[in-house]
């Protein structure tokens, strides 16, 4: 008997977003779907929640059936913003079942549902025993995921994952050939005519045209051609068919009085879906400033945003390639600096490093999951983390020698290992590369914390927030600043960098040490408490010892400075040993 187990992608997400709208949303997607079901001579047996159990006489119509649910649901998600969409997992295997009643039960119904547990959201995950029966049957590619341990099966599972349908008219349209990370800048309209402010709207989208195509892997439609659709109206969806492009980008501008406003969206040419949108809003008179700061903003944010889009195709992908891997790689380390988040990245990263050993990318971002243990975590291998990232980030500019985030990558790992000069001068040769990286300003800052010269370390900080005010490492820098406060006795100061930091990212554990060491030094004694248990909670490992052994500076004035740093965290209330 074949059987199909099949459950929605992240819904408690949505029904946290919308519990009423998302239950009808859900109902009417069954109502086609169940057709579907009886269509290919299945049955359903029973529904948990979100999720469905079915049964088919034969596994070619499970097969067929599944295939067809996710290509009506693509369908149906046409038009839904990426956040919202509902997609199905599903699972089939063939196998024996107990018959009780109208349910089903045995080893054939738990691998089921444990295959659709590991399937892709719009992706189908099937059995080998099911495979040999569809292999030359149906026309899909299959991609062989190996023997995979399934929760609760004692023995392993030999999965393989159901590709493109051959012939795409048959049930499913191929996938877009725009490559990825493409993206038109269209000329920004001018509100109001204002022939005075004409300059500057072009300054701003050509100024971004440049910037955007310094994005790793970018490709970014010129100038020129962008330009001969100033002042006209456009049709996202055709305009990326004809320019083959993924992104649009567009915006306004309109002078009210004194005051210049600018807003942005990034829109899905595929779809016509917007993604994102923006709004600046400055003087007139800094105008020259705020074309700066427009364009440094909106490039830091959407190479964020870009990769959080593509990471989320490359999910929906039965064959990612090295691209697709890096994307979602990427993505999980700008989630935070948490081990589930670092070690889920550095998988990808190695998925793609095996596919091609000279990635640039998957080296250079295995380098800074490297980075981001060893800041983070204090790990009794800290050492090994920052060799083996030097190593990675060392083969990247090899093959790429003017690769701005691999600089910036070296430039942290000699940073943290008592090689400051040299790192700043690496953080400064990405900015010579990218002048918008704004990561490599907070850097530098840090270093020069490291080396003594903490006074100025918060102007660093400042021009990476000016640079990217909702920056994924935010916190980070803010904890930064707080910590460069403390050690100059700035205790009132410090604290407040240490609550924005944690208020932007309550999981980065050292955040609440260096917080409740400012709160100890104050005679805050019961909120310093209650921080270091929030910490503990995050990191149970992370004492003043092991703080004090992986100092990543010997420089005479910065340990002069810790000194007050362990105070507090022993007064705090912080494990000594």
């Amino acid at each position: 008997m074949a059987i199909v187990a099949a459950d929605v992608a992240g819904y408690s997400r949505l029904m946290g977003l919308d519990e009423v709208g998302t239950a009808r949303i859900l109902r009417e997607h069954r109502k086609v779907t169940d057709a579907l079901v009886v269509k290919h001579g299945g049955r359903l047996v029973k529904t948990t929640g979100d999720g469905v159990l079915l049964e088919f006489p034969s596994v070619v119509d499970a097969v067929e059936c599944a295939i067809a649910v996710q290509a009506v649901m693509a369908e149906r998600n046409q038009g839904v913003p990426e956040g919202r969409r509902m997609m199905f997992r599903i699972g089939v295997n063939l196998g024996d079942i107990l018959i009780e009643g109208e349910d089903i039960l045995g080893d054939g119904v738990n691998v089921a549902a444990r295959l659709e547990g590991i399937a892709e959201p719009g992706g189908i995950c099937i059995s080998s025993s099911a495979y040999e029966q569809v292999r030359d049957k149906v026309p899909v590619e299959f991609t062989d995921l190996g023997e995979q341990t399934l929760k609760n099966i004692a023995r392993p599972i030999r999965t393989y994952a159901v590709g493109l349908i051959v012939n795409a008219n048959q049930i499913a349209a191929l996938p877009s050939s725009a490559p990825r990370l493409s993206i038109v800048v269209l000329p920004f309209a001018n509100i109001g005519g204002d022939p005075e402010q004409e300059y500057f709207v072009d300054g701003v989208t050509e100024s971004l045209t440049t910037d955007l195509s310094r994005i790793s892997g970018a490709f970014v439609i010129a100038r020129n051609t962008a330009f001969t659709f100033k002042g006209k109206a456009v049709d996202v969806k055709k305009l990326g068919r004809a320019l083959n492009v993924r992104y649009v980008l567009e915006g306004s501008v309109q002078r009210g009085g004194n005051r210049l406003r600018v807003n942005v969206q990034l829109i899905d040419a595929e779809t016509g879906s917007h993604l994102w949108a923006e709004r600046f809003e400055k003087a007139a008179a800094e105008l020259f400033d705020m074309q700066d700061e427009i364009v440094s903003r909106l490039a830091n944010t959407l190479n964020a945003q870009l990769i959080a889009v593509e990471a989320r195709r490359a999910e929906r992908s039965a064959h990612p390639d090295t691209t697709d891997l890096c994307f979602q790689g990427a993505a999980l380390f700008n989630k935070g600096r948490s081990p589930d988040h670092l070690g889920q990245g550095r998988r990808f990263f190695e998925r793609a490093l095996a596919l091609e050993p000279g990635n640039i990318e998957a080296l250079v971002g295995t380098a800074l999951v490297d980075i981001g243990v060893a800041t983070t975590f204090y790990p009794d291998d800290r050492i090994e983390r920052f060799t083996a990232a030097e190593a990675s980030v060392t083969r990247a500019l090899s093959l790429a020698p003017h690769h701005p985030v691999a600089h910036f990558a070296l430039g942290m790992v000699q940073i943290f290992t008592d090689r400051v000069a040299q790192g700043i001068a690496e953080c400064e040769r990405a900015l010579v590369l990218d002048r918008n990286l704004a990561r490599a300003h907070a850097n530098i800052g840090v270093a020069k914390l490291l080396i003594g010269r903490g006074v100025e370390t918060e102007a660093h900080i400042q021009e990476a927030l000016r640079l990217s005010p909702r920056d994924t490492d935010l916190y980070i820098w803010t904890m930064y600043g707080g910590l460069a406060a403390f050690l100059l006795g700035a205790d009132a100061e410090a604290i407040d960098w240490l609550r924005r930091s944690l208020e932007a990212n309550r999981n980065y554990p050292i955040a609440h040490f260096f917080l409740a060491a400012a709160l100890a030094q104050v005679g805050e004694l019961g909120a310093a408490r209650a921080s270091v248990q929030g910490g503990l909670a995050l990191n149970p490992s992370f004492s003043i010892r092991r703080f004090r052994n992986n100092s990543p500076s010997k420089h005479p004035a910065y340990l002069a400075l810790r000194e007050r740093l362990y105070e507090g965290l022993h007064i705090a209330g912080v494990p000594d040993g």
